[in-house]
């Protein structure tokens, strides 16, 4: 996973943020709010445009968490789309998902003070993050 914190860390450190939000429109990836039921969020790309797409019923933090894990998605797996490839092969998407979720805790982990991380306690009450995605996505710190 350390290949994920060094990708993290140089769009960071590029664009001055570690808002997904802003990376997202400084990468040129489309963000869409909608009703996705019970889904939270996926990425995907359709004529060379990558889009985020974002459940607009979530709460602030719960968007926050969804955009940089779907981000990673797009930066990561950029001709990935995950749920095409979960409905429709027996292609298993567990690698791409742990990926995913590495690169969004990395991301909000990073405080404003881009030297300064917080707690994994007070992030995982931050962003919502479930704690046992932090166990499933085996980053330590």
């Amino acid at each position: 996973m350390e290949h994920i914190e060094r990708k993290v860390q140089s769009l960071v450190n590029k664009h001055k943020t570690n808002s997904p939000f802003k990376l997202a429109k400084a990468l040129g990836i489309e963000i869409v709010y909608e009703n996705l039921g019970n889904t939270w969020g996926y990425y995907s790309m359709h004529f060379r445009i990558k889009i985020i797409h974002i459940n607009e019923n979530l709460s602030e933090e719960e968007m926050t968490f969804v955009c940089a894990h779907e981000l990673g998605h797009a930066v990561q797996h950029p001709d990935a789309n995950t749920p095409f490839l979960k409905n429709h092969t027996l292609f298993s998407t567990e690698k791409n998902e742990l990926e995913a979720n590495a690169f969004a805790i990395y991301l909000l982990f990073l405080e404003k003070n881009l030297n300064e991380r917080i707690s994994i306690e007070n992030a995982l009450n931050k962003y919502g993050i479930p704690q046992k995605l932090l166990k499933s996505s085996a980053i330590f710190f």
